[in-house]
């Protein structure tokens, strides 16, 4: 196994997830109009989902005798904050993290069965999220997934 890859996308990982925790929570606080309070549920659900994955990783790296990263992923918005951009944001963001968990399954494929099997839930997880993200930028009545 190439541990140093391995340590370097795991500390990829911790950072986009922390970059998430501080993304949902900022998107919770700029959600507006009548549908606002199940949706900034939903985010800050997110939010805390992301500070356990963040967790998460640190606990593979400590496993590992490496240190966490300190530094945090990209924060870059566009500054559009009706909830379909907010969505779309956020889709953005969990694709660029579900691309990380990926690589870390092919780096520990045959090497770890704790990282194998943590690449693995994470990415049947965000997988998960990604899917409800796409239902909610669908318009009502719409079947096909959204084309971003």
């Amino acid at each position: 196994m190439d541990k140093k890859r391995v340590v370097d996308v795991l500390n990829q990982i911790l950072e986009m997830e922390l970059a998430g925790v501080v993304r949902y929570t900022h998107y919770s606080l700029m959600v507006y109009g009548y549908h606002r309070l199940p949706i900034v549920d939903w985010l800050r659900q997110q939010a805390q989902e992301g500070l356990l994955h963040a967790q998460e990783a640190g606990e593979r790296l400590t496993d590992m005798g490496e240190h966490p990263s300190l530094s945090i992923g990209p924060l870059l918005e566009t500054h559009n904050h009706d909830t379909g951009a907010i969505l779309r944001e956020s889709m953005e963001h969990e694709r660029l993290t579900m691309t990380l968990y990926r690589e870390l399954m092919e780096l520990v494929d045959g090497e770890s069965v704790v990282l194998e099997e943590y690449a693995r839930q994470m990415v049947f997880q965000e997988e998960k999220h990604m899917s409800e993200v796409d239902k909610m930028l669908r318009n009502p009545g719409d079947i096909a997934a959204f084309d971003a």
